[in-house]
């Protein structure tokens, strides 16, 4: 099926199950932990080894040697691979910059060189401790601080250069010209990347924990040498990902090249330290932002230039996107540059780009709005725009930012806050209201699905689309039972194996739209052969409702024309280039109230709300849950959350949950969330758009915006920390 024109009115706009609330189908298994992680998965291959691996102390360099005597003669110990004897192997994947294992070369700390096997996880990681390596060290680079002086004002190789931006913000009556800092980030998800591979005749089998199937599968393929056909990939339920999953990584090689030599099946997790600097991150960025405005707040000049570090060859943090479409300005200049440094990999982890760049983006805009003298929502909603900022003729799919402002601040009582920063005292706490804007895009894939109706008259639905906490499992139901007139509870949803139709997989905020659309499109190749097994001409007139079809005046029920045999059919969705004309995207306000300790600069969250336009809601319960995920989120990255990179020796010192920090129950307060009731007929045939990172856009800024509203003191370097406040708050 292709989706090739705007969607009309169809059987979605009198929806029975979609758009309702549902809790998840799959929430009894994971609160009664029956739901099957990767590791955890003892019933799926018998006489499971274990494997713990083995990786650089040095951030750069050759290996010279691997002595894995003293590991071979530990107890229990069934053999060791290592990274010498294994060879140099192909990249698996374009977005994988340094290689998962093999050869001499060191790329970054912690890169894995080798895997000690064993019948526990215990002996594993006491031989791994005997396994002493050689290296020949090289130098590396790991201080962006130290190459930002020489980019700030280097414009020579613009994203986007629109109008003369310079000679417009010289002009400007009123101007800011400021630098932001936002950390590296981890994905710090519940769940480490873990897979158990096994090898029966030739045929390597992984369960593991990602997010993208058919990228895992393909990877593994080029990898070790193997034909597609030859691999299956099975990850049903995943812990967390955040894009921490979204591509190959060691875990699922190490396991397979020690299963293929032991012919056992062989598990492997990463420990928390190597999460964290054997994977991927979200790049540290310095910002400048400079805006320059008429007295009566229209913007007349924009330039944001930014830079990230990246391993070479890698795309680093996109900080400047969002500002390339949020705001109005005539005039624009959009520098985005690459440090190329040797830390651990610079990767996509939640809303990359838009989460950092608005980190920096809604500060200098609630800056703008004060040397102005506006209210902070006025001088967004006047800027606000429905064509593309760049692009005149490029008009937006649908966008109702200003109504997310306008509903927002009424439902948060806006118009009483705090509007003289550092004035409003409630005993020993300063009391500070900020607000945000939020944007992301609203990409989409390719995605197909199989359904299969059964003899009773049931429906299972087959895709190797991921759930990662996200809703998954529910909404595609919901979409299977909407379209085939049944209840929900009539529908078994079965996700994650590569033996399924290829998904849209979950990343990129394109999951939930993208493969709601693919299980639209099997139902209708379902109800066509249904329509062909019964005699109707017109499957379209067909009326599917409480578990029966209606043709004319004849009712049957599924479980009837099913009789006594499995129906099947499968489908995909591809979208056409018609939505290339407009910009499609989802737009937010977020809106904070918090307390400053006028003693300590101690920090406490009070009530937070978000306004979220996102098209057709397919649940409202899964969607608000994706929505305060993201805001916890963007807590962390404002209050808490900051790889430590030791710049001499090109690691995060603080690679575990006890240095690197992130939200708990006590640090986030009420949440509201409101959805506004729009919808976008360019974006699915269910109108519908992503919400999993529109949550997480802006949430940071204004909490940021909130400490300077409630403390009078401006912080452009985040995280915003007691430290930073203590020595610059007004006098007790």
């Amino acid at each position: 099926m292709e989706f090739n024109a705007p969607a009309g009115r169809n059987l979605f706009d009198e929806a029975r199950v979609i758009g309702k609330p549902h809790t998840r189908i799959d929430g009894p298994l994971k609160v009664s932990g029956r739901a099957p992680y990767a590791y955890e998965r003892h019933d799926v291959a018998a006489d499971q080894l274990v494997g713990y691996p083995v990786v650089s102390s040095i951030a750069q360099g050759r290996v010279t040697a691997i002595d894995t005597a003293a590991a071979e003669a530990s107890p229990g110990v069934r053999g060791v691979v290592t990274t010498l004897e294994t060879g140099e192997m192909p990249k698996p994947f374009s977005q994988n910059v340094a290689p998962l294992f093999g050869g001499e070369r060191i790329f970054h700390y912690h890169q894995a060189l080798a895997v000690v096997v064993a019948d526990t996880l215990e002996q594993a990681r006491a031989a791994a401790a005997l396994v002493r390596i050689d290296y020949a060290p090289d130098e590396g680079s790991y201080d962006m601080e130290a190459r930002w002086d020489a980019l700030r004002d280097d414009a020579s190789d613009p994203v986007a250069r629109v109008g003369d931006f310079e000679g417009a913000f010289a002009a400007a009556e009123v101007t800011l010209d400021e630098d932001y800092r936002t950390p590296a980030h981890s994905h710090a998800m519940m769940e480490p990347h873990a897979s158990i591979a096994e090898w029966r005749d030739g045929r390597l089998t992984v369960w593991t924990s990602n997010q993208m199937i058919a990228w895992n599968r393909q990877s593994l393929a080029t990898t070790l040498g193997l034909d597609p056909e030859d691999v299956r990939v099975d990850s049903p339920y995943v812990g967390g990902g955040f894009g921490g999953k979204l591509f190959l990584r060691a875990d699922a090689v190490l396991a397979s090249l020690a299963a293929r030599k032991l012919g056992r099946a062989v598990k492997v997790a990463l420990p928390r330290p190597m999460v964290i600097n054997n994977t991927t991150h979200r790049a540290a960025t310095i910002q400048r932002l400079r805006i320059g405005a008429n007295r009566d707040g229209h913007i007349t000049a924009i330039a944001h230039t930014a830079v990230s570090h990246t391993l070479p060859g890698g795309s680093g943090e996109n900080a400047v996107d969002q500002t390339r479409h949020f705001y109005a300005g005539a005039n624009r200049l959009i520098v985005n540059h690459l440090a190329e440094m040797h830390l651990p990999e610079a990767n996509a982890m939640r809303a990359p780009g838009e989460a950092s760049g608005l980190m920096a983006l809604e500060i200098a805009m609630d800056e703008m709005a004060e040397k102005l003298g506006m209210d902070p929502v006025e001088f967004r909603a006047i800027n606000d725009v429905q064509v593309h900022p760049e692009d005149a003729g490029r008009p937006y799919s649908d966008r109702n930012f200003v109504a997310c402002l306008r509903e927002g601040a009424a439902a948060f009582g806006w118009e009483s806050r705090n509007r003289n920063p550092g004035g409003r005292r409630e005993g020993d706490w300063l009391i500070g209201h900020g607000l945000a804007g939020a944007y992301r895009g609203s990409p989409v894939l390719a995605s197909g699905a199989r359904i299969r109706l059964t003899p009773e008259g049931g429906l299972i639905v087959e895709t190797d689309m991921t759930d990662i906490g996200t809703g998954s499992y529910t909404i595609l139901a919901q979409t299977a039972a909407e379209v085939m007139g049944l209840g929900i509870d009539r529908v078994e949803v079965r996700l994650g194996d590569s033996d399924f139709p290829v998904a849209a997989g979950s990343g990129g905020q394109f999951g939930g739209p993208s493969s709601t659309a693919g299980v639209y499109a099997a139902c209708l190749a379902l109800r066509a052969e249904i329509a062909r097994r019964i005699g109707a001409n017109d499957a379209e007139a067909l009326v599917f409702a409480d578990g029966a079809v209606t043709a004319g005046s004849e009712t049957r029920t599924l479980a009837e024309i099913a009789a006594g045999e499995e129906i099947a059919a499968e489908d995909s969705i591809s979208f056409g280039d018609f939505r290339d004309a407009a910009q499609v995207a989802t737009f937010g306000a977020h809106f904070v109230e918090l307390a400053v300790h006028a003693l300590t600069g101690e920090i406490r969250l009070r009530r937070m709300l978000a306004a979220c336009d996102a098209g057709r809601i397919l649940n409202p319960v899964t969607a608000r849950s994706q929505v305060i995920g993201g805001m916890v989120m963007g807590v962390g990255a404002a209050m808490m959350e900051e790889l430590a990179p030791d710049t001499g020796r090109g690691f995060f010192a603080n690679h575990d949950l006890a240095g690197y920090e992130v939200p708990v129950h006590a640090d986030i307060p009420v949440q509201e969330v409101i959805f506004l009731d729009t919808l976008d007929a360019t974006a699915t045939p269910m109108k519908a758009k992503g919400i999993g990172e529109l949550g997480l856009c802006g949430v940071a800024a204004a909490v940021a915006n909130a400490v300077y509203n409630a403390t009078g003191v401006r912080l452009r370097d985040y995280p915003v920390t007691l430290d930073k406040l203590i020595d610059r708050l007004p006098a007790a």
